[in-house]
């Protein structure tokens, strides 16, 4: 990693300052949480700190966004960001999968 590469990284504080503005309840536990989930993978410094560039911070937000608005959990969350990581457009946050046809007259469901 290059001395400006470096630089440009931050720190889980700074990460923290960045986000609280749109998201008051933020914490670094949260933060930690959210990486032990494995839905942010932040660089690590030589002594271990981590480091986020300003991708982590765009999949935090967007993870934040998607919990707080569309009231998602985790695990679909995590679906739709492995979706990205392959190059695939999932479908839009919130959408629903189609209804099951209803049953016509005559099935025996619709007796």
């Amino acid at each position: 990693m290059s001395a400006q590469a470096a630089r440009a990284l931050m720190t889980i504080g700074d990460v923290l300052g960045l986000l609280r503005a749109e998201f008051p309840d933020i914490t670094i536990s949260k933060i930690r949480f959210l990486e032990a989930e494995g839905l942010v993978e932040p660089q690590r410094s030589p002594s271990g700190y981590r480091k986020f560039g300003d991708a982590d911070v765009a999949r935090l937000r967007f993870v934040l966004t998607a919990q707080r608005d569309h009231y998602l959990p985790l695990r679909v969350i995590r679906q739709h960001l492995q979706a990205l990581d392959r190059g695939e457009t999932p479908p839009p946050l919130g959408s629903r999968r189609p209804a099951a046809p209803e049953p016509r007259a005559g099935d025996p469901a619709g007796a």
